[in-house]
């Protein structure tokens, strides 16, 4: 079956970003001028996910604002001539179709994705994490996507990290089926490194089977005394095959300030409107701070 729609969690409260996300979504910090999530919506639609359900918090109407029209702004740049910003405005609506369902609590990602259950129904669907941004040139999505189709199961995404790392991670015990993709016999979340199973980590990009939803409602409260989506995993991996797609680059953890300074630069210098002049200042920069 086709995949056709896509679920983004965004409902976290961001503490590691406060005081910036006290009063706004963490999924609406801007990487340069683009939100966060805005550029998640477009790795979607990049490979044909054009039904969206965002999974918000409270107080985060700010998404659901983001991606709808916005006469009031349209008139008022059509009036002033400012043709291409009243475009890229335009089309921020036009990317998909974003539906929003609220995660009344914190009660964890497994327990957000299974909010989407009614929404997405008996159908096969990916799942983007807010935090995780994936540079525009990997082809994660699509790759995971083609073994999907492949084969007919979930995958999950998966990256080697240095192994005292994977205590911030679930981690995966591998077993190799062709290049860059492996079996899941299973999955713990954060585990001791020095009792990890691998340094694979559970990366967030998902492409679900519909079973995953039967999984959830089994599960109970795991580390941190949330329905992590981990669990669920473990367990559709005893009962059906789960697949893991590795990747090695163009990943960045916007939720962790470091990587969404990395992200910020990387991007900024790639744009054609600021990149070049921003080249030449990181340069000089450099130089007078004498970090070259």
């Amino acid at each position: 079956m086709i995949v056709r729609k896509a679920v983004i969690p965004a409902a976290g409260l961001g503490t590691r970003f406060l005081p910036a996300t006290k009063a706004q979504p963490k999924a609406m910090i801007p990487i340069v001028d683009v939100p966060a999530i805005q550029l998640v919506v477009e790795e979607a639609a990049r490979v044909g996910l054009h039904d969206v359900l965002v999974v918000a918090g409270r107080g985060q109407v700010a998404i659901e604002d983001h991606f709808d029209r916005s006469p009031e702004l349209e008139g008022f740049l059509e009036a002033k001539g400012k043709t291409e910003q009243l475009e890229a405005i335009r089309a921020i609506s036009r990317l998909a179709q974003v539906h929003v369902v609220r995660q009344q609590e914190p009660l964890g990602l497994g327990h957000a994705v299974s909010l989407a259950r009614a929404h997405v129904g008996d159908e096969p669907f990916a799942v983007l994490l807010a935090d995780d941004l994936i540079h525009p040139s990997a082809p994660l999505l699509a790759e995971m996507l083609r073994v999907h189709g492949k084969y007919g199961r979930s995958v999950i995404a998966g990256m080697e990290v240095p192994k005292p790392d994977i205590a911030s991670y679930g981690c995966i015990e591998p077993e190799r089926v062709e290049d860059h993709l492996d079996r899941v016999v299973s999955v713990i979340e954060k585990p001791d490194p020095e009792r990890a199973p691998s340094n694979v980590a559970v990366i967030g990009r998902y492409v679900f089977t519909p079973e995953i939803f039967d999984v959830l409602d089994r599960i109970t409260p795991g580390s941190g005394g949330e329905l992590q989506l981990t669990d669920a995993i473990n367990l559709l991996a005893q009962e059906q095959a789960v697949y893991a797609y590795r990747f090695d680059e163009g990943r960045f953890d916007v939720g962790n300030p470091l990587d969404y300074l990395k992200a910020t630069v990387e991007l900024a210098v790639e744009r054609e409107d600021v990149g070049p002049a921003f080249r030449d200042w990181l340069w000089d920069f450099a130089q007078r701070r004498k970090l070259v």
